[in-house]
Parts: C-alpha cells; sequence; structure tokens
C-alpha cells in the first residue's frame, strides 16, 4: 500500500493540469500534486494596465489549476482505495 502510493504520488508529480482565466489572458499551470509549475500572462492583459484585474485573474487561473490537480489527487487515491478489502468507504 505504501509503495502504491508513492508510485501514485511520483505519477502524480509528472502529469499537469493547466487552466486559464479572462478568456486565455492568464493561465496557470499545476502539477498533479497543486504544486504551481508555470504562469503565462498574455501581454494584452499587461498592456490595459489595470493591476488589481490581473492579480485577480492570475488567482483565478492558480485557484482553478490547484483545484483540478486536487480532483486528479482524489481520484488517483480512489482507485487505490477501491482495490483495498475495507468494510467501510474511506474519507478522501
Amino acid at each position: 500500500m505504501q509503495f502504491r502510493l508513492s508510485e501514485i504520488q511520483s505519477q502524480l508529480a509528472q502529469q499537469t493540469v493547466t487552466c486559464s482565466a479572462g478568456g486565455g489572458l492568464v493561465q496557470a499551470t499545476a502539477d498533479g500534486r497543486g504544486q504551481i509549475r508555470a504562469i503565462k500572462i498574455d501581454p494584452q492583459a499587461i498592456a490595459q494596465g489595470d493591476v488589481e484585474m490581473l492579480e485577480d485573474l492570475v488567482l483565478a487561473a492558480v485557484s482553478q489549476a490547484q483545484q483540478r490537480a486536487a480532483e486528479l489527487y482524489q481520484a488517483e487515491v480512489k482507485k487505490l482505495a477501491s482495490g483495498l478489502p475495507f468494510p467501510f468507504q474511506l474519507p478522501l
């Protein structure tokens, strides 16, 4: 079980999810563990000069990427738990 969990964590570190905000003006990429790996900002977002809006877009893209990474993690752990002979459901 411990080995399998470690294996899943290694696999998740290799997978990425990318989310965008503001119609693609800001993109955030996270690995399957939720670590942010990249942020891309379209030059048009900077040219608009609205720093507060840009901050909100970055926050939205990062939050979405981390949420999708958490969902990916939970799906993998659920697969692992479903193969175990527990008489009850494990909380995830």
